[in-house]
């Protein structure tokens, strides 16, 4: 045993195991540490101007890439590790040291456990986030020198797939309408409470219902352009929950800056406290929305129109809000009230922004979209009567009279609702 210490290939193939051996907890660790990162500490990183933090969320947005990259080096690693492990327990054995041979091979087994996967793993978990910046730059110059080996994995895996189990097939696709009927049924079912059924109705809404119904329009949130001072918003309240940053010219939204998440503010350049926005068009369905927002990790969307203006913004908390509100509104979340107020008997006065979901169920009628697309009270009055509504204005919807009371500007105004054979009998 000594002799074989001693010999030179030998102690090149230990010192090839140590290398290898750090080398398999590098990569257990760093998938610990960066698949363990909270959102919360996501957005952080992204929030922030270090280059190791910006690396980190660059990977974890393409986490199929990622994971696959580590499992690859982490399995050829060990592989060449136990390989190393074979040729030294072999010339054990044929030296006559079997017994030296076994422990050598139980040696090697107990310390890739051990200080490749155990003690790295826990230690990631611990300290993920400065371990997660300390492993940025060699973790993606891994990633990329596997890049080009993917397209020839991802093809053997097809190729063995179709001759060992070509009888698989894919599982039929289950239409959202499938599913609203499978809740529909459940409602005889008291284990399935009121509440839950109403959520569930709520998610299965979202890949119908665009994000121009539940986004917040222009002029209902504080924009300001950059650069923005504290001393700027002094003269208004400061909202509660977010401050839209946009560009020195124009109106196109730049960020955003969460202000739930600070207890205290820069008095200066206010902007560098942003995170980025998505943009995404009005007639895109909430669910799509939701996903690329969880994706990218971030918290508002822009709104934009055929012509790319921006409309409006959408928050993530909006449509969290509106999966989980037994009565969904975008109206009510901007005005802080019911924007349906009943005034007597067939008689409402409805805010001019309410989306025609809404009004359909608190009016107690069945909900059909607009052939032409309107999803308010006011893109009912703008399409009838085909230029901006003025007071006193009406039309007609779903057998009910709309007139405009009071306007507090183009874009706001208040509508009396009434059935329209009641509208009629007033006017004769």
């Amino acid at each position: 045993m000594q002799a074989l210490l001693e010999n030179p290939d030998t102690l090149l193939l230990l010192s090839a195991m140590l290398c290898l051996l750090i080398g398999s907890g590098f990569f257990s660790a760093s998938e610990t540490a960066l698949f363990f990162l909270s959102t919360e500490e996501v957005q952080a990183f992204q929030q922030n101007d270090r280059p190791t933090e910006r690396i980190v969320v660059g990977l974890l947005k393409e986490p199929d890439r990622l994971l696959t990259a580590v499992l690859f080096w982490n399995l050829l690693i060990n592989l060449t590790f136990f390989a190393c492990g074979v040729v030294i327990s072999g010339k054990l054995v044929s030296s006559g040291d079997n017994a030296a041979a076994g422990i050598v091979g139980l040696l090697n087994l107990s310390l890739m456990i051990v200080f490749g996967e155990v003690v790295p793993k826990s230690c990631a978990v611990l300290f993920r986030q400065p371990l997660a910046r300390l492993v940025s730059y060699p973790l993606a110059f891994a990633v990329t020198l596997f890049d080009p080996l993917a397209p020839t994995f991802e093809s053997v895996t097809r190729s063995l797939r179709r001759v060992f189990w070509p009888d698989i097939k894919r599982e039929q696709y289950l239409h959202p309408d499938d599913l609203e009927q499978a809740v529909a049924n459940a409602a005889g079912n008291e284990s399935v409470l009121r509440q839950e059924r109403q959520v569930l109705h709520n998610i299965l809404n979202l890949s119908e219902i665009t994000v121009e119904e539940v986004m917040r329009p222009r002029g209902t949130y504080r924009a300001l352009a950059a650069p923005v001072h504290l001393s700027d918003l002094a003269d208004t309240p400061i909202p509660a929950d977010y401050l839209v940053i946009l560009a020195e010219e124009g109106d196109n939204i730049i960020g955003a800056v969460p202000l739930a998440s600070f207890t205290v503010l820069a008095k200066q350049n206010l902007e560098n406290a942003a995170e980025k926005v998505i943009h995404v068009p009005w007639c895109a369905p909430v669910a799509q929305v939701l996903q690329r927002l969880e994706d990218a990790s971030l918290s508002m969307a822009s709104i934009v129109n055929e012509y790319g203006e921006t409309i409006g913004v959408v928050t993530y908390e909006d449509i969290v809000d509106s999966i989980l509100s037994a009565e969904p509104s975008r109206a009510r979340r901007v005005l802080q009230r019911d924007p349906v107020q009943s005034q007597g008997p067939d008689t409402w006065h409805v805010d001019g922004m309410t989306s025609l979901r809404y009004l359909s169920r608190r009016l107690k009628i069945g909900f059909e979209p607009e052939v032409d697309g309107q999803v308010t009270v006011a893109g009912i009055f703008h399409e009838q009567l085909q230029r901006m509504p003025e007071l006193g204005d009406q039309c007609q919807w779903q057998g009910f009279q709309f007139e405009i009371l009071e306007m507090a500007s183009r874009q706001h105004f208040q509508v009396l609702v009434t059935p329209a054979s009641s509208a009629d009998r007033k006017g004769r």
